[in-house]
């Protein structure tokens, strides 16, 4: 699978958690901001910095949905083994 569709199966399996996942550049913000997942107005958003890598943005979203119950959830098992064996 290429990492650009595994990349969209996490923002998918985000979604139906109930996680909206939104691409900001946050260079451009001014304030020293990293990626991950916040409450803003008393929604879960995942804030994706749109400026990192393909592997980079795989990597931050896993290990967001890691912290979160996905139990209920359907992954495809590629895509659940990631986020397993996401830091």
């Amino acid at each position: 699978m290429k990492r650009r569709q595994i990349y969209r199966h996490l923002i998918e399996s985000s979604e139906k958690a109930g996680i909206r996942v939104v691409e900001q550049n946050l260079r451009a913000t001014g304030v020293n901001a990293r990626s991950g997942l916040c409450r803003l107005k008393g929604e879960p958003v995942f804030i994706m910095d749109k400026n990192l890598t393909i592997n980079e943005k795989i990597q931050t979203l896993a290990s967001g949905l890691r912290q979160i119950s996905l139990d209920d959830i359907y992954i495809m098992p590629a895509v659940r083994d990631i986020i397993d064996r996401a830091p």
